[in-house]
């Protein structure tokens, strides 16, 4: 009777230590709120403004994006001001129509279809020469800060600059890369005119504005690689290519996840050079999603908001499924991100 006393004695004790210790918990985090608004106000006082900009900035345009793809909404039935006169907003809430309209319909999976053929090969181009020339800046040859001045100054140079003068070059009739065609017997190309070969020049472009950050992220990497390793595997008689594979490759993988998704995330939102450079044509044979939403808005007749911000928001999720199965695949490869 005695042992089974001092059971029960000791149950009940643990039990009361066990419900002061969740007492303890709720009121210490609770409490460890209080001392940290009272102990970092003032960060929380530098916070509060951007927190707020940035909600006015992107939480307001994307709530109202979300409202207006499930509403018919165009520029004939929204609220607008024709002199004193204040016309009322007649749209009507539709639902999930707009999205079943576009993901059924063929328009929006073609420009899908160019759009991944655009981004892919796009990042895949520009991850390889950026990698190329982050190994070959990151030996010692001479003038070697020369070249990699030259070769960040496409990432300096305005992006709208840069297309400008992309389309000049490009010009069928005066532009240089066909007068260089020219003196060698070579017909000009009607690089911007042509469906294909406009498809191929807004790649070169994007291309050749992207490497820069790529070179300067893998050069980063790379001289973050202890130069030991390569001391070691080449006393051990690995050649240039087993170094690269199992030193340098392995050594770049955090770097490297890194660039890729946010080069994939920029390049499939890249509006500038696709607009700046063709306006999606000729025809629609270059127009990607984020350029064929901006022409539902500004360049159709009525133009239709409820479709463009069908398509922008259908342009978010894909992003964001996009970054969800990316992260998932890393955290399978065991890279934490």
């Amino acid at each position: 009777m005695a042992v089974d006393t001092s059971s029960q004695s000791v149950a009940k004790a643990a039990g009361d230590d066990v419900a002061r210790g969740r007492s303890r918990g709720t009121g210490t985090s609770v409490g460890r709120t209080r001392r940290s608004l009272s102990t970092h106000w003032y960060a929380w006082a530098m916070v509060a403004p951007v927190v707020v900009v940035i909600g006015v900035i992107i939480g307001y345009p994307l709530v109202r994006g979300i409202y207006l793809s499930l509403t018919d909404a165009n520029e004939r039935n929204v609220a607008r001001s024709i002199g004193v006169n204040q016309i009322p907003a007649t749209y009507e809430f539709v639902g999930l129509d707009n999205y079943v309209d576009a993901l059924t319909g063929t328009q929006f999976l073609s420009t899908l279809g160019w759009t991944l053929v655009w981004t892919i090969s796009c990042v895949s181009v520009t991850f390889a020469l950026g990698l190329a020339l982050a190994n070959i800046l990151n030996r010692r040859i001479a003038g070697r800060s020369v070249y990699r001045m030259l070769l960040i100054l496409p990432w300096a140079v305005p992006g709208f600059v840069s297309v400008f003068a992309w389309r000049f070059l490009y010009n069928q009739d005066n532009g240089l890369l066909n007068q260089i065609l020219a003196g060698g017997g070579i017909d000009a190309v009607p690089w911007l005119n042509d469906p294909t070969w406009a498809k191929f020049s807004v790649i070169a472009v994007n291309v050749w504005l992207g490497i820069p950050f790529m070179m300067v992220a893998l050069l980063g990497g790379l001289q973050s690689i202890p130069g030991e390793l390569y001391e070691a595997a080449e006393m051990d008689g690995a050649n240039a290519w087993q170094r690269f594979r199992h030193i340098t490759l392995p050594g770049l993988r955090s770097v490297s996840t890194t660039v890729i998704l946010l080069s994939t995330i920029w390049t499939f939102n890249m509006f500038p050079v696709i607009f700046l450079l063709t306006r999606g044509g000729p025809g629609e044979a270059t127009q990607i999603l984020v350029t064929q939403a901006y022409k539902f808005s500004f360049e159709i007749s009525p133009r239709d908001f409820a479709q463009s911000s069908t398509w922008g928001v259908l342009i978010l999720v894909l992003l964001m499924a996009f970054a969800a199965i990316y992260r998932r695949v890393l955290r399978k490869q065991g890279e934490v991100w």
